[in-house]
């Protein structure tokens, strides 16, 4: 018996009265009368992200490159993304400290929370963390109620984990407070958040 497994044999002599998990089958998870709206709403209020909404037939360069006129480097894997940089063919994670600006692509949006989920889609995932600041593209279609239904729909899906195994939420900007309750932006990953929708 390994260390973990006597831990949890002496967590579980301790457990003096057991309790059946709750039915989830009646909850009703909320739902919005226009995802796309509230998801807006949410990802330009409570999440602090910019949102573009880009026009069929519209230039993503242009507009990329209009939301961060000063920056320089530009990361992205995406087919017909101009930049200066692929997270593809960089030797090491820490390259990428250097990016002014990584564009990814977004596979499902939250209207709840203005989540939007991000599958590793790229050699090195920091794009998603070290980039000073990031892009998401996400298109309207794909912007669902809330975080059951985007569960629902990444639960035994390949679609959703690509050839990395691995994706994550991101809902704005980094931001903390905790220290001396003054708000950072920034502290553990993109400074700003730019949402491209199309």
């Amino acid at each position: 018996m390994n260390t973990k497994d006597k831990i949890l044999g002496r967590l579980r002599q301790g457990v003096r009265e057991q309790f059946d998990m709750p039915d989830l089958s009646t909850l009703h998870p909320i739902t919005f009368p226009d995802p796309v709206a509230q998801f807006i709403q949410k990802a330009t209020t409570t999440a602090g992200a910019r949102l573009i909404e880009l026009p069929t037939g519209a230039d993503l360069n242009q507009a990329v490159h209009e939301a961060y006129p000063q920056a320089q480097i530009f990361a992205s894997n995406l087919p017909g993304i101009d930049v200066q940089l692929n997270p593809d063919t960089v030797a090491e994670a820490r390259e990428l400290t250097a990016v002014d600006v990584g564009i990814v692509q977004g596979c499902i949006g939250v209207a709840e929370n203005a989540c939007i989920w991000v599958p590793q889609a790229m050699k090195e995932k920091a794009i998603c963390f070290a980039s000073e600041n990031l892009v998401i593209l996400l298109q309207r279609q794909v912007i669902v109620n809330n975080m059951h239904e985007a569960y629902a729909r990444i639960s035994g899906s390949e679609e959703y984990f690509r050839d990395y195994k691995f994706g994550t939420f991101i809902s704005g900007p980094s931001k903390t407070a905790d220290i001396e309750s003054a708000l950072v932006y920034g502290a553990q990953a993109a400074r700003s958040l730019t949402i491209i929708l199309t």
